[in-house]
């Protein structure tokens, strides 16, 4: 049976996969996520899919653009392609909330559980953020993520990084290990 649950001993969170893009036939992922205290994401935005983020407990922070919300429990909001975003828990204990991508994304999939696998071996630092720039630039084009600002200029760097990590078997290695 395929792993499903993937957690990152840095950061203090976990990812469950409830239904993956093989699953829906490519119509959806959707994702269980399980966040501590002041955990959360840098602002990025994607450029293939949406995601639909749904508080289950706990109180979930989302900033979409320049608007800032706090779901509580059944209670949504979207991040449509292409808008700037970040979750975060504003809370002092653990939140848990699902996250739908829409239409699924298999590279999002894979670098989830890459990132994940990285961070369990020790290669990645305190943030979950790998110390390989070749496995950041990787996961970065694999999730389909852009950065905002000034960041935004490292993009193509990024992306040409990720294609020589490509060329040299680095992302075949990844996939490999940890998909």
């Amino acid at each position: 049976m395929e792993k499903r649950v993937f957690s990152n001993p840095h950061v203090k969170d976990k990812v469950t996969f409830v239904k993956t893009s093989k699953e829906t036939g490519g119509e959806y992922t959707l994702l269980e996520v399980e966040l501590g205290p002041g955990g959360g994401t840098p602002l990025h935005a994607h450029t293939s899919f949406d995601e639909q983020f749904t508080a289950i407990d706990g109180v979930l922070g989302i900033v979409v653009e320049k608007n800032k919300v706090l779901l509580r429990p059944g209670q949504s909001t979207s991040a449509l392609v292409g808008k700037f975003h970040r979750f975060y828990n504003p809370g002092k204990g653990n939140i848990r909330f699902a996250v739908k991508i829409t239409p699924s994304c298999e590279g999002f999939e894979n670098s989830l559980k890459i990132a994940y696998g990285l961070a369990e071996d020790g290669k990645a630092n305190k943030k979950g953020i790998p110390k390989s720039f070749s496995h950041m630039a990787l996961l970065t084009t694999m999730a389909d993520t852009v950065l905002p600002g000034a960041l935004s200029m490292i993009v193509p760097v990024m992306k040409w990084k990720a294609r020589r990590a490509i060329k040299k078997g680095i992302y075949k290695e990844l996939v490999e290990k940890y998909c």
